[in-house]
């Protein structure tokens, strides 16, 4: 049929037998032609739809549209060209074949449809249709055919169809140029990512990536250069699509969990009652101990939790992606049994010398062909499958985020900062690791599979040897995987535990520093670290054992089989086509089966991962049912029995209160230390576990929390906390909160950068921004949790006119206030007096003391102290305030920001600027410093004032990482160690290139002898030689793995304790001016990195790169002329590599510098929580936790494109070295022999892998390496003096405890002024000294000079003769002894915390315990002096804290005591305690005193006025008060008249 419609033969085998061989025309011009326009004609019109359907707005015509359109449009002209001439030609004398009319009229109408397909492309982003590309493709490779045919036709001089011919080849020239133009993209105003309108072919090759790989090589790139992800990618997207799956599959486990519980509890109750009758004669002590494990067991990780819900959502979240990648990765798992057989064709090619030369080039390009198919579909599987893995990681951070945000108090409490940002980090990696994994499930299967069917018919059954001997490996496989898996999980565990412990460290590294503990500490992270080596070793050797493995496998594999194979039967001899085929396919399988133990372990640690995930995310949330809205209640608030708990398990906190609060009213909440006053608060704002009853509330809420909550940003951005910014009602707010002077003195006024937890802010300062945050809210009721404890009196009165009290700012609103002030409580309207949790007494202060209850007889005993301050307080005008005295009772703020932490503990009142005219001269300099500070300031708006920015930017290293950091490494690691692995590793490739060439050898035996006349010896020798060769391999490849780890291990202690001995000495400035994350970091992430990535990076790229140079030899060994090849695939190979490795170490970094601000913000959510629910902004939290995972996640995701775009100009070289070693075969038949084909080519077909995981490995190297030079900044950090010097002082130093200034002078830093200007005094020994002074004069950094926290500018400091500067620290600070104004702890026993060294006995602590009044509080503890504290001391009240410090204080028993004046959390009673017990205990010492309030130094020998860096005042208050100076005015100011008008 078709030959009558072609007028000519159709078809012709024997055209084909011959050298020339060509298709006939017939064939060319319909089959050839018609495929092409079918694939077009089926496909458009389903695009057309699609595009129909999802139009965006028109785009304007671009160039590039314009040209297409063109030469389509020439291609219909040339077409009705076509069928004119034919019609023409038909005049009916010649029958023209129905082919030319068909041609050209399909022609016809497909460039009409290719018209419209392009013109519809307008409406979309991407201006590329693949289906034209393709079909562009398949159209020029069919017309290749016919174009051949033309060409010999003319050459053989047959012009018949010279016209048909001229237009064919004008046809053909214009789709070339069309398809050249589809490789271009058109840019689209709407898409800022170039992926978008990336062509179908810059999309196959990732070719629209080269402007960001050019501008990486140029420039260190920045986040601004790096495109944002797809909308649909974005987190919330993401996350909202995913979080509709996980309620459903969230609620079905928890009701298997219920299911589970309840069969537990049946046959535990039935287990109960057997046991009872044993236990009744067990003594008392026994019963409790019981319960402690008993409640020990409880809070163990062995309770139940909702489970294997978090896949299966994710699955029905990502199915899509997945499905996709499933398919792409079945073409690609078929196309790779192609190659063995193309193989098995060549080999016999090259042995059949008299085969047609065309068919080995048909054979060359088919393997080029299929390679390209093979790699198209493999780096696109692996997009999908990482694109899968940032999903996935990306919901699973802001799952945990949005968690965090509702966690319930009680499931809190099992996860401290560290851990909850290891889920995040960590774990969500971990997820996003095996997502590269899961198809391999199935492929491995298949794989294995197909490998098997086609070995079996090479070889036969002998390939059940090596079958066996690899089933005999999977199960020691398996053994290995799951001992790897217990020790990774001990490997976590350890690693939380030390990062917990540094956590503290770095948290508390004030008093490490002030009590010289860094020692203890030390070791104590080093003991854990050596612990976590241990399990690295043992990790590390199970690796090695598991590579020996996996290398020996293919070898003894082949050994076996070949071995049976050539036993089993004398007639069977090994050939060239039947070795290399199995050699390929046993390389192929190898891929599977080394996947395996990978696969397993990865699964294994994501499925550790996704438990404590699923833990966390299945936590309660909380539970805020007992606290009802009521808009139409009478009262604001009102508690209703309401009985509340921070723990189920003990007994409630609150109980059974019953309380009414009117709307407006002002309501004290006073009580003793621990008697439930915060937990009141917390109550209402729904943080406790409710037991019984409610609470309804009116309006919304304002919280003010007793240790405030500062967020990292500047002063305005943490008062506004999201709100709109208003002038006049923001400059009122700062009034109030009397913040003003304060922003006068901070530079940059409230732009000023806080640190990390205000760590630059004094307590009080923290307090007044936290309250003038929620007085900004504007909300309707006010719960505030005693504001006034960090402040002085003066300001707390200020604060309390002007804000709080009946005529302050809030006197319209609802104000619960909770306090320890008593001169207050005549002005509120209600007091509530709580006791145990319950409330003993309300009612007015008239009330209360007419009553004569608890309230009256607490406040009798401490009137005397308080009175004349309190009449001071209660009955001065404001007027007159403003005028009197020069300067009252102040605060301390740092005299230079950044000094900061200094500052941390010597929180100091500030005073408000209260200055009488006649007195104001004194301080003129100081307030035209400040008027021309702010003059300045708005003239340089744009430029930071000094000292502005506290921290320092994280510091991103660009460009190349220097050599000096490879070093630093590869001493560590020992260059023995390191000359003796690589030996190791060589040996074994030149045993493997022996076995090559063996096999070689032996295969040609096929052609020298018959099956008769094999000599058997000789046959023996061959098996004896291949598998003693095998052997070796494995051997040497095992010996110089083992060796790498101790060498690698050996490096990571190296360097750990190198960064951590260098941390613990940097001085004190250091860590103001670096937040705790970044530091913690390095002990995380970066040691992480040298632990397990960088190992495993070197291990590899050593094994790739001696895999390729042996490749290479052996092709270049049997085909010289492939040297000509090398020399220019090397230079590309080379290029891509340098443009690749710049980029992608870049984009490393944006990424790790783009997560530390995630895991900051991470942790101050989670510790700022009370506050963030209490106002409700949650979701302002969550937008902006979205907006840092997308930053993270666009450099993630850069980074994988890059991989791509790599991996696909490598495959090409690795493609094209197939591609000419085959070629190389065939032009070189005649010398070169099948075995010799089949040698070269089995190499060759190996390398495309190796070249891409040398580079993957070079660049991973080069990410990884930046973690040890990381780790190198801060090892070089410089260091404070050294701890002990050869100088040290003498035994019993310091005997006396006299102090002596001589001149003394220092500064914070070398560019800033100096803050104490040439002190000179004498301290007698055994005096008591007060320090007084304004804001900034220089108190704390008194302090801070003694204990040589700072270094002397000039001057000295000489300690009973000894000048402090010439003796180690340590030296001086175990000698002295400071109690801080913030009570720090650390977790652990309570012991540790008072005395780490174990220097002292039990009974020592003991006493200091009852000297500190809590001797009958730890006695009542389970478990007594170990009782273990949570993490910063949170399971004791503050005022527990501070008694505690006071202990470690009494322990230490030194000369010299300094006391930051620490009264600010505690009730009056405890205050009084920790006065009474200090003038007792330390009667013996020197004292120096930082006062905050003036009638606790009244009554010292001395006291010292500092104003602006100097002493301006010295000696007994009596003196002082009688001459009208500073301090004068001071005491008049504080209502003190002389020395006896106070009490204490």
């Amino acid at each position: 049929m078709l030959e009558k419609f072609c007028n000519s033969t159709f078809w012709n085998s024997s055209l084909l037998d011959s050298p020339e061989a060509d298709l006939p025309l017939c064939f060319e011009q319909t089959v050839l032609v018609w495929v092409p326009l079918g694939f077009l004609w089926l496909l458009a019109p389903w695009q057309l739809l699609h595009v129909y359907r999802t139009r965006t707005k028109r785009s304007s015509i671009s160039k590039l549209y314009l040209a297409k359109q063109v030469l389509v449009g020439l291609l219909l002209i040339l077409a009705a060209i076509e069928l004119a001439l034919v019609l023409t030609e038909d005049s009916g004398l010649a029958t023209v074949p129905a082919v030319r009319y068909t041609n050209p009229s399909l022609y016809l109408g497909t460039w009409l449809l290719v018209l419209l397909v392009h013109h519809s492309r307008l409406w979309c982003v991407q201006k590329d249709s693949w289906i034209l590309s393709l079909f562009w493709i398949l159209s020029i490779l069919c017309g290749t055919f016919q174009l051949q045919t033309l060409i010999r036709m003319l050459l053989k001089g047959d012009n018949s169809s010279l016209a048909y011919s001229c237009l064919f080849f004008i046809c053909y020239a214009l789709q070339i140029l069309i398809l050249i133009l589809s490789v271009f993209s058109e840019k689209d105003d709407s898409a800022d990512n170039p992926s978008h309108t990336a062509s179908f072919l810059s999309k196959l090759t990732f070719s629209w990536y080269d402007s960001i790989v050019l501008k990486g090589y140029k420039q260190p790139l920045t986040i601004e250069d790096v495109w944002d992800v797809d909308q649909e990618s974005k987190t919330q997207s993401v996350v909202s699509k995913f979080e509709k799956y996980m309620v459903g599959e969230l609620s079905k486990a928890r009701r298997a969990l219920q299911r589970r519980q309840q069969k537990r509890a049946q046959s535990h109750s039935r287990a109960r009652l057997h046991g009872l009758d044993k236990n009744q004669s067990q003594s008392q002590d026994i019963l409790v101990l019981e319960e402690a494990k008993e409640k020990k067991k409880k809070s163990g990780s062995k309770k139940d939790y909702p489970k294997s819900w978090l896949i299966k959502s994710l699955f029905k979240t990502f199915y899509g992606i997945i499905l996709k990648a499933f398919l792409i990765k079945l073409v690609h798992d078929l196309l790779l049994f192609l190659n063995p057989q193309l193989l098995k064709l060549l080999i016999s090619f090259a042995n059949e010398k008299d085969s047609y030369l065309w068919i080995g080039y048909i054979y060359s390009i088919l393997f080029f062909v299929v390679a390209l198919v093979q790699s198209f579909c493999l780096q696109y599987y692996f997009q999908l499958c990482f694109l899968l893995g940032v999903n996935v990681r990306t919901t699973v951070m802001a799952s945990i985020y949005r968690k965090a945000l509702s966690l319930s108090n009680q499931a809190r409490k099992k996860y401290t900062v560290g851990e909850t940002v290891n889920l995040m980090s960590v774990d969500a990696q971990k997820l996003m690791d095996v997502t590269n994994f899961i198809h391999l499930l199935w492929s491995n299967v298949l794989q294995i599979t197909l490998s098997i069917y086609f070995l079996w018919r090479e070889l036969g059954p002998s390939i059940l040897a090596g079958i066996g001997v690899m089933l005999l490996l999977i199960p020691i496989n398996a053994i290995m995987a799951t001992k790897n898996k217990t020790t990774q999980v001990k490997i976590m565990k350890q690693k939380d535990k030390r990062l917990k412990t540094m956590n503290e460290i770095l948290n508390g590294i004030k008093i490490l520093k002030y009590f010289a503990w860094e020692p203890s500490f030390k070791n104590q992270v080093h003991s854990l670290r050596k612990k976590e080596l241990k399990n690295l070793l043992t990790f590390g050797q199970l690796q090695a054992v598991i590579m020996f493995l996996l290398f020996s496998t293919p070898i003894l594999v082949s050994v076996t089989t070949f071995s049976v194979y050539v036993l089993v039967n004398s007639n069977n001899i090994l050939d060239a086509n039947k070795a290399f085929t199995s050699i390929t396919l046993f390389n192929i399988l190898r891929f599977p089966l080394s996947m395996f133990p990978m696969l397993i372990s990865s699964m294994l640690q994501a499925s550790v991962s996704t438990e404590r995930l699923e833990k966390y995310l299945g936590e309660d949330d909380l539970d805020t049912s007992a606290i009802q809205q009521d808009h139409d209640s009478d009262k604001a608030v009102q508690f209703s029995e309401a009985s509340f708990t921070w723990d189920r398990d003990a007994e409630a906190t609150i109980q059974n209160v019953n309380l009414d609060i009117m709307p407006g009213q002002l309501v004290a909440v006073v009580g003793s230390v621990g008697s439930g006053k915060s937990s009141l608060m917390s109550a209402m704002l729904g943080e406790m576990e409710n037991v019984h009853g409610h609470i309804t509330i009116k309006g919304t809420i304002a919280y003010v929390p007793q240790q405030s909550w500062i967020q990292n940003g500047t002063i305005k951005d943490n008062i506004l906390f999201g709100s709109e910014f208003e002038e006049s009602r923001y400059r009122q707010i700062l009034e109030a909160c009397a913040l003003l002077q304060d922003l006068e003195v901070l530079p940059g006024g409230d732009l000023a950068e806080i640190g990390e937890k205000g760590i630059n802010l004094s307590g009080g300062q923290k307090q007044r921004i936290s309250l003038a945050r929620a007085t900004y809210q504007n909300a309707d009721i006010y719960i505030l949790d005693d504001p006034l404890s960090a402040v002085d009196a003066h300001v707390g009165k200020h604060i309390f006119n002007k804000l709080l009290g009946p005529n302050g700012l809030l006197r319209h609103k609802t104000r619960l206030l909770v306090t320890h002030s008593i001169h207050f409580l005549p002005q509120v309207d209600e007091i509530v007096v709580l006791e145990n949790g319950t409330v003993s007494e309300k009612g007015s202060y008239s009330t209360l003391l007419a009553k004569n209850g608890v309230f009256a007889k607490n406040l009798k005993t401490f009137i005397k102290q308080t009175e004349p301050e309190g009449e001071a307080t209660v009955n001065e005008d404001s007027e007159e305030e403003d005028d009197s005295g020069l300067v009252s009772s102040v605060e301390e703020i740092p005299e230079d920001v950044a000094s900061l932490t200094r500052n941390r503990e010597t929180s100091f009142r500030r005073t408000l600027s209260r200055r009488s005219r006649s007195n104001s001269r004194s301080l003129k300099p100081l307030r035209n410093s400040l008027k021309t500070q702010n003059v300045n300031t708005l003239k340089k708006e744009e430029e930071l004032v000094k000292g502005q920015k506290l921290i320092k930017k994280e510091i991103v290293e660009t460009g190349k990482v220097k050599f000096s950091i490879y070093l630093t490494y590869l001493r560590a690691v020992g260059w023995y160690s390191i000359f003796f692995i690589n030996l190791a590793y060589m040996i074994s490739f030149v045993a493997l290139i022996g076995s090559n060439l063996w096999l070689s050898a032996w295969t040609s035996d096929s052609k020298n002898f018959n099956s008769t006349d094999y000599p058997a010896s000789q046959r023996d020798t061959r098996i004896g030689v291949y598998g003693a060769l095998g052997l070796v391999q494995g051997l040497f490849v095992l010996i110089g793995n083992t060796w790498s780890v101790y060498g690698f291990t050996h490096a990571s202690n190296i360097l750990h304790k190198q960064l951590l001995n260098n941390i613990l000495r940097a001085p004190m400035s250091f860590f103001d001016t670096t937040p705790i994350g970044r530091i913690v970091n390095r002990f995380a992430g970066d040691i992480t990195t040298v632990d397990d990535t960088l190992t495993v990076s070197l291990r590899s790229w050593v094994l790739c790169f001696l895999g390729i140079v042996s490749t290479l030899v052996m092709i270049c060994a049997a085909t010289p002329a492939f040297i000509i090849v090398i020399i220019p695939l090397s230079v590309i190979y080379v290029c891509v590599q340098m443009f690749y490795v710049a980029t992608s170490r870049q984009l490393r970094r944006l990424d790790s510098v783009s997560r530390s601000p995630l895991y900051s913000f991470f942790s101050e959510t989670v510790s700022g929580l009370p506050v963030i629910r209490a106002f409700q902004h949650q979701q302002r939290f969550l937008k902006h936790s979205d907006v840092l995972i997308d930053t993270n996640q666009k450099c993630v995701f850069s980074w994988i494109i890059s991989n791509r775009w790599l991996a696909i100009r490598l495959e090409l070289v690795g493609n094209l070295i197939v591609f000419f070693s085959s070629l190389f075969v065939v032009i070189y038949r005649d010398t070169v022999s099948g075995d010799t084909a089949g040698f070269v080519l089995s190499n060759a077909l190996n390398i495309t892998q190796t070249l891409n995981w040398l580079v993957r490995m070079t660049s991973e190297i080069e990410t990884n390496i930046v973690a040890v030079e990381r780790i190198n900044e801060y090892i070089n950090v410089e260091n404070e003096a050294p701890w002990v010097t050869d100088k040290r002082p003498p035994a019993g130093w310091p005997n006396k405890g006299e102090i002596r200034f001589n001149n003394y002078q220092v500064r914070y830093r070398p560019e800033l002024d100096l803050v104490l200007k040439g002190i000179t005094c004498d301290i007698r020994s055994q005096e008591k000294i007060g320090v007084v002074g304004r804001t900034g004069a220089g108190k704390s950094s008194l302090t801070s000079s003694l204990f040589r926290i700072l270094e002397a500018a000039g001057g000295q400091i000489l300690i009973d003769g000894v000048d402090i500067a010439s003796i180690g620290l340590h030296d001086l600070r175990e000698k002295l002894t400071i109690i801080p104004q913030d009570p720090i702890l650390f977790s652990g026993s309570l012991r540790m915390n008072l005395d780490p060294f174990n220097s002292y006995s039990d009974e020592e602590v003991w006493k200091a315990l009852e000297l500190a009044h809590l001797k009958s509080f730890v006695a009542n503890l389970p478990l007594g002096l170990y009782h273990e504290l949570a993490e910063a001391g949170d399971n004791l009240s503050v005022g527990q804290r501070q008694l505690l410090c006071l202990a470690r204080a009494l322990l230490r028993k030194s000369k010299i005591l300094v006391m930051d004046e620490a009264t600010a959390a505690v009730d009056l009673e405890t205050d009084h305690l920790i006065q009474i017990t200090i003038q007792k205990e330390f009667s013996h010492c020197t004292t120096l005193t930082i006062a905050h309030r003036l009638h606790t130094i009244i009554d010292s020998d001395k006291v010292m006025v500092l104003d602006n860096g100097k002493i301006v005042e010295y000696g007994s208050p009596e003196e002082l008060l009688e001459k009208p100076g500073p301090f004068y005015f001071m005491a008049k100011e504080a209502g003190i008249e002389n020395v006896n008008s106070t009490t204490l």
